[in-house]
């Protein structure tokens, strides 16, 4: 049976107040970060560098080099504000001193 020469994909990324999902049709072998780069995100979104950008396809991380698949949405994660165990540490602490 033949490949698909060309597949269906979707190239997210959100902030707070803006979002976008901007399908493609990109040629079959094009990578997850090719494919960000092909979809012009980094034009809407001042700041968005996508070399160094964490990458995933549904919620799970992948690595840049990721070929896709028909129907893949890649996502483009911001980076952490905060270090979620000290966050979790100081939750916790505020829930101490209610008590």
């Amino acid at each position: 049976m033949n490949e698909p020469q060309t597949i269906n994909v979707e190239v997210a990324y959100a902030l707070p107040h803006k979002q976008a999902i901007i399908p493609l049709q990109v040629p079959a072998g094009t990578t997850a970060l090719e494919a960000a780069e092909l979809s012009c995100i980094s034009e809407r979104f001042e700041g968005l560098v996508l070399e160094d950008a964490r990458l995933g396809i549904f919620s799970k991380p992948v690595a840049p080099e990721q070929v896709l698949k028909d129907g893949d949405r890649v996502e483009i994660y911001r980076p952490l504000i905060a270090d979620p165990k000290e966050v979790r540490k100081a939750r916790a602490a505020r829930v101490k001193a209610q008590q």
